[in-house]
């Protein structure tokens, strides 16, 4: 079912005929699509839920949030965000929570020349590298710190089991591409759909591999469904997760399973211990606080955060990009464009982001940390 918030509501000046410069009478409309039902509804929710705590007002104008379900659905995000367009005249697009229906909205944006924020990992080529930019931290900065712990600790052969879908293809990929040179073979390789209740099957084929160690390619708590068939099956070797699978949701259904997985993660699920010169520490207490005051303690996640950080830039560029131009225009469109290519050294709860013309994620090493879990709660691998 569709849902809205509207974190602000429309102001008009009468008489108003000429836009001179910024004023509370004029309103900049953020159109988001997340997925706060189906198989991704772990990233999604959080995602809606952090809207509660994004700004409503920037550089003198008030921002009213549209918050749509997608349900994980590329057809309906696609639907999605034409509505946005067309019906609320959308300045910016946000979403989705997953992959595929991400790559939905890229398309429409980039037809539409709309500036749009993915909360998911997915692949910028030419045709949306013009409009599209990537909150969470590129597949190949996540999966380095992996294979170097992996590399470190002995780690000769590697199996896989991942989403069969665009996610599943990124760390595949990516895995192959790094771990050739370290040396490191990818001796099994499995695949399983974002809904699927069992993956005994592909299970008991990585188990016969025997690999040093495992990669599970999943995000929300699908991750949690091979973590704990894996252990089930006795599988006794290292264990790694990507960022896609880091909330505590994930520790809850995996269980005893889930002690010493191996994860990479964005810098917002321990800001405390961040040194106080890390320009990523100060975003992440703040959202850390609001967020687990209102739904507890635990709850902090970096799905959520994704959201977060897209309006922690937002903050930066819109005041530039208002400059020049008025809310609702294709002129406005294009400044929050060509700001965001040209404000640099923007702090967020998850990375520091330096976009350009052609780096469309914007982050670098700053945008990661090492965890695993010890006695279900997340510990930072030193």
């Amino acid at each position: 079912m569709t849902s809205k918030i509207l974190s602000a509501t429309a102001g008009a000046l009468l008489g108003l005929t000429a836009w001179t410069a910024p004023t509370l009478a004029q309103e900049i409309t953020v159109g988001v699509t997340v997925s706060t039902t189906g198989p991704a509804a772990a990233l999604g929710i959080p995602e809606r839920n952090v809207v509660e705590f994004v700004p409503t007002e920037i550089g003198g104008v008030k921002v009213k949030t549209i918050v749509l379900d997608d349900a994980g659905d590329p057809t309906t995000a696609t639907t999605n965000a034409r509505r946005l367009l067309t019906e609320s005249k959308a300045d910016i697009l946000i979403g989705s929570s997953t992959t595929p229906p991400s790559l939905a909205i890229s398309t429409v944006a980039n037809e539409a020349g709309v500036p749009h924020f993915s909360l998911a990992p997915m692949p910028v080529t030419a045709e949306r590298e013009k409009w599209t930019v990537v909150m969470p931290q590129p597949v190949p900065i996540m999966g380095k710190v992996l294979y170097e712990h992996m590399k470190k600790n002995n780690v000769k052969t590697v199996g896989y089991i991942g989403f069969s879908d665009s996610y599943g293809d990124l760390w595949l990929n990516d895995l192959k591409t790094q771990t050739g040179p370290m040396d490191i073979k990818v001796v099994a390789e499995e695949r399983y759909a974002r809904p699927d209740t069992s993956v005994a099957g592909q299970v008991l084929k990585l188990v016969a591999a025997k690999p040093d160690a495992i990669l599970i390619g999943a995000s929300g708590t699908g991750a949690a469904l091979p973590q704990a068939a894996l252990r089930e099956r006795g599988y006794n070797g290292r264990i790694y997760q990507t960022h896609g699978a880091v909330t505590y949701e994930f520790i809850r259904i995996a269980g005893r399973s889930a002690e010493g997985v191996i994860i990479a993660s964005g810098p917002v699920m321990a800001p405390e211990g961040q040194d106080d010169s890390a320009l990523t520490k100060k975003p992440g207490l703040a959202l850390n606080a609001a967020y687990e005051k209102k739904y507890g303690e635990n709850s902090r996640n970096q799905f959520g955060a994704h959201m977060y950080d897209a309006f922690e830039v937002l903050k930066r560029v819109v005041p530039a990009a208002l400059k020049t131009a008025k809310p609702g225009t294709p002129e406005f469109r294009e400044a929050i464009r060509t700001a965001l290519i040209s404000e640099k050294e923007i702090p967020a709860s998850q990375g520091v982001y330096n976009f350009t013309a052609k780096d469309r994620f914007g982050v670098d090493d700053r945008a990661r940390i090492l965890l695993t879990v010890k006695d279900g709660k997340y510990v930072v691998v030193k």
